[in-house]
């Protein structure tokens, strides 16, 4: 999730335990739950994706390429 924000302009702006704050140029804040060896769940993703501003078709596309 991090490295597919990370492809559409956002950019880790501080990391509080385990959970990685990004920022995007316009300065949406998203924030992203990483706890190694554990998938995010199909919630956390819907809502890290409007937190965002990004289509889901975009993130998609990105996983299928």
């Amino acid at each position: 999730m991090i490295r597919f924000l990370r492809s559409q302009g956002f950019r880790v702006v501080r990391i509080k335990g385990s959970h990685h704050v990004l920022q995007n140029p316009e300065g949406k804040i998203v924030v992203v739950p990483v706890h190694s060896g554990e998938t995010l769940g199909i919630g956390v993703i819907r809502k890290i994706l409007q937190q965002s501003g990004v289509k889901i078709e975009d993130f998609l596309r990105y996983f299928r390429s």
